[in-house]
């Protein structure tokens, strides 16, 4: 089985060691290879035929790949249509389809850390392409609210169009800090990721009304606001256990199989440090 990461310079990607983790685990090492896949952006379509016709399996891809991939796809998943991203590819005998394990992922990893959303008030720092599963993920989890923090609300039409569909409310930074407050913080800027892990994007002090608040980066495993919220006594989780569930849930794409939770909080304990080496 042939499956690999698309994207553009992908050095920096940790995927091929969470799946090779994997392979070892279910130990199907010598009948699968997980590569790193890079391609121009201009080139997606004759990329994607050229990797069906290598006999690829399936393919992850990465941000701002996650778009450009969608029209050359036979058919895509529910979450992936409304959502508006696609990160997982399957090539089949009937096609190549496209989904989004980013939404089950973080769903996983919100279990796994005890933070729930239902009725809870929501808030979402940044509007890129991160975060639109995760909106999408605590509207369907009934959330009771949700707001989305964005440094130029309304700037970008599609993402507007996507939070008026589902009755989500974007603010600027200097209202959030004002006033805004909440149950559950979930930040999706790339702010405080290596290698400047000095940034935060908000200040502590508010920060320190959420009692639970989720970083999605996982360079740094503690990064500023997550330390900070700790320091308040918040339930955090940072974003290594929803990269590996992403992960996970592409290879029960691809396998045609569930693969247990446990798994995947062994390979997480195992990537948490990852990036120290």
């Amino acid at each position: 089985m042939k499956l690999g990461v698309i994207g553009g310079k992908l050095g920096h990607t940790a995927s091929p060691a969470i799946h090779d983790k994997l392979f070892r685990i279910l130990q199907v090492q010598g009948r699968a290879r997980y590569g790193i896949l890079e391609m121009d952006r201009s080139d997606i379509s004759n990329e994607l035929k050229r990797l069906r016709r290598e006999g690829y399996t399936g393919a992850n891809v990465t941000i701002p790949y996650k778009l450009d991939v969608m029209p050359y796809l036979t058919d895509i998943s529910r979450e992936a249509r409304i959502i508006g991203a696609v990160n997982t590819i399957h090539f089949t005998d009937h096609g190549t389809f496209g989904y989004n394990t980013d939404y089950c992922g973080f769903g996983r990893s919100l279990v796994h850390a005890g933070i729930t959303v239902k009725n809870k008030d929501c808030v979402v720092l940044g509007s890129g392409g991160g975060a639109r599963a995760i909106i999408q993920y605590l509207f369907d989890n009934q959330a009771k609210s949700i707001v989305v923090v964005s440094r130029n609300p309304h700037s970008k039409t599609e993402f507007d169009e996507f939070t008026k569909r589902i009755g989500v409310e974007t603010i600027d930074y200097p209202a959030f800090e004002r006033s805004c407050r909440g149950d559950v913080l979930v930040n999706c800027t790339p702010v405080g990721m290596f290698p400047n892990i000095d940034g935060c994007p908000i200040s502590e002090e508010a920060i320190a009304r959420f009692p639970a608040v989720v970083d999605i980066v996982y360079n740094p495993k503690d990064t500023c606001i997550l330390q900070a919220a700790k320091r308040h006594g918040a339930k955090t989780l940072n974003g290594m256990y929803m990269l590996v569930a992403q992960a996970i849930g592409s290879e029960e794409i691809w396998m045609d199989q569930d693969i247990s939770s446990s798994v995947i909080e062994q390979i997480a304990r195992e990537m948490e440090h990852y990036y120290e080496k």
